[in-house]
């Protein structure tokens, strides 16, 4: 057999970095781990090749070598998805789907000859059994949880690790907590399921060996979803590895905010070499978590527990959302002022979405003010539902956060609020490269010289030099990803309302 794997592309958002990878000369954050993986499962005798679309192009060549494409993707992607689809159709090439978007919504999606939905482990050896037999199935499907102590470790070979600014590699699936909005617990479920030890250190050493010295994403739906097994097994082990190999680069996860609470396990992260971790704040509004059922973020000092991990050593991204049932009008400013005073620098804000299946999708449903497809992309000030809030108020309310958090003076305090209360590992996680150099000038050229808002950049170029030196490789950091938030909200809030609306 010969396979293609396909990764379709993904639009401009905060989540692509685009304008960020120019600074350091790399075309994609990530590599597409799911299709890695999947990867690893087949017969090692069939041929394999990788095509992520954000990374080269997908050629006619390419689709016409196969003998089947495999296609995986997230929500955000499912444009890029048809256009693949349509292509492949035209060349007469089969096609295999699986992954987050077709588990959710297979239905949308005609052309497609086999679906592989859920999770691999489960269906994957169902369709190749069958496809050996010469009757594969349309679909394959199965709400079967598997230990993924037996996952093999991706196929990195597939791919150019110097076309990405980060590896990523999964420990668990699975979250104990049940939002309302989130479509993880049906994807991974509720209880999680976590690689042993051995396992992980494998994977950590195959991409050491490949030579790989930047960053690595952990990926899981919440990394301290089993917080025994990280205190006594993982964290331990993955910190005298580090030890062997002079700690070759550091790591950056998913928690909940409850990690606040757990003094011991910050200190293991950080000693293990977590430097960052994103964490669903969604709103400062109290009535509006009841609502969302995020109890972890209920009856505590949000600002307070952001601080204390800070402290701790971790900087905290956060993931914000307007647009609940519960939300009063003084939400866009309350958001503004905790952002602010939080020092969350990378402040993801988005508009609430209905991810279908969702019990929010449910009870929205149900109260008939389901109204759009759901995009994937809960920044492109589309809704798929009738808020409570008046719709211009809420898009313009949302438009005047982005326009105000992303302005080079606010964006600029926000980083030195962090770092005041940042209080990084003195051992140094990472190695200067030459692409860390270059990034610096193009920097300096960039927000120093071109853009408007560059007398905040020298401010904390220099202040943070002089007093506060070892910092300043993260101040640099964030200040370019200042520039790529700076350039998606340009586009976002520049986007007319509709000229109709229920």
């Amino acid at each position: 057999m010969k396979i293609l794997f396909v990764y379709p592309q993904y639009p401009d958002t905060f989540w692509s970095f685009k304008h960020a990878l120019k600074f350091v000369s790399k075309k994609a954050a990530f590599p597409p781990l799911g299709l890695l993986t999947v990867a690893a499962m087949l017969p090692s005798e069939w041929e394999k090749k990788l095509v992520d679309m954000n990374v080269t192009r997908l050629t006619d060549d390419d689709v016409k070598w196969a003998d089947y494409v495999f296609i995986s993707a997230m929500v955000v992607q499912q444009y890029s998805v048809k256009e693949v689809i349509t292509r492949c159709k035209k060349l007469r090439t089969e096609i295999v789907a699986g992954g987050p978007l077709f588990t959710t919504g297979y239905e949308d999606f005609d052309g497609i000859d086999h679906f592989v939905l859920g999770e691999a482990e489960v269906t994957l050896p169902l369709f190749l059994k069958d496809l050996e037999k010469g009757c594969a199935r349309h679909i394959y499907a199965s709400g079967t949880r598997p230990a993924i102590s037996e996952t093999p470790i991706p196929l990195w070979s597939l791919i150019n690790t110097k076309n990405y600014s980060s590896m990523n590699i999964q420990y668990s699936r699975g979250c104990p907590f049940n939002c309302e909005f989130c479509d993880i617990i049906l994807l991974n479920g509720h209880v999680p399921r976590t690689k042993d030890r051995e396992q992980l250190l494998a994977e950590l050493e195959e991409l050491y060996s490949r030579g790989w010295r930047d960053s690595v994403f952990v990926v899981d739906d919440n990394f301290i979803g089993n917080k025994k097994k990280l205190k006594l097994e993982i964290l331990p082990a993955i910190i005298e590895w580090r030890k062997g190999k002079r700690y070759p680069f550091p790591l950056f996860t998913e928690s909940s905010i409850n990690l606040a609470d757990d003094e011991e396990l910050m200190k293991l992260m950080v000693a293990a070499g977590f430097n960052t971790v994103f964490i669903g704040i969604e709103t400062p509004n109290e009535e509006s978590l009841v609502e969302c059922a995020k109890s972890q973020n209920q009856n505590r000092d949000l600002v307070a527990s952001v601080k204390k991990i800070q402290n701790y050593g971790l900087e905290v991204q956060g993931g914000f959302i307007v647009g609940f049932d519960s939300d009063p009008l003084s939400i866009f400013k309350s958001q503004i002022s905790f952002i602010q005073k939080s020092g969350i620098v990378t402040a993801m804000v988005g508009l609430l979405s209905a991810p279908p299946g969702t019990r929010l999708y449910q009870r929205l449903k149900k109260e008939n003010r389901l109204i759009e497809a759901f995009t994937g992309n809960n920044t492109d000030c589309s809704l798929n539902f009738i808020p409570k809030m008046n719709y211009e108020t809420l898009i313009d309310g949302y438009k005047h956060i982005l326009n105000t958090i992303y302005s080079p003076k606010h964006y600029y305090e926000r980083v030195k609020v962090f770092l005041s209360e940042y209080k990084p590992r003195r051992e140094t996680a990472g190695r200067l490269q030459s692409h860390h150099i270059k990034a610096l000038l193009k920097t300096i050229w960039f927000l120093g010289i071109r853009e408007k808002g560059r007398r905040y950049y020298w401010k904390l170029f220099l202040s943070t030099l002089l007093k506060q030196p070892r910092k300043f490789p993260i101040s640099i950091s964030l200040s370019v990803y200042g520039y790529h938030f700076r350039k998606v909200v340009k586009k976002y809030v520049s986007l007319p309302l509709p000229s109709s609306w229920p």
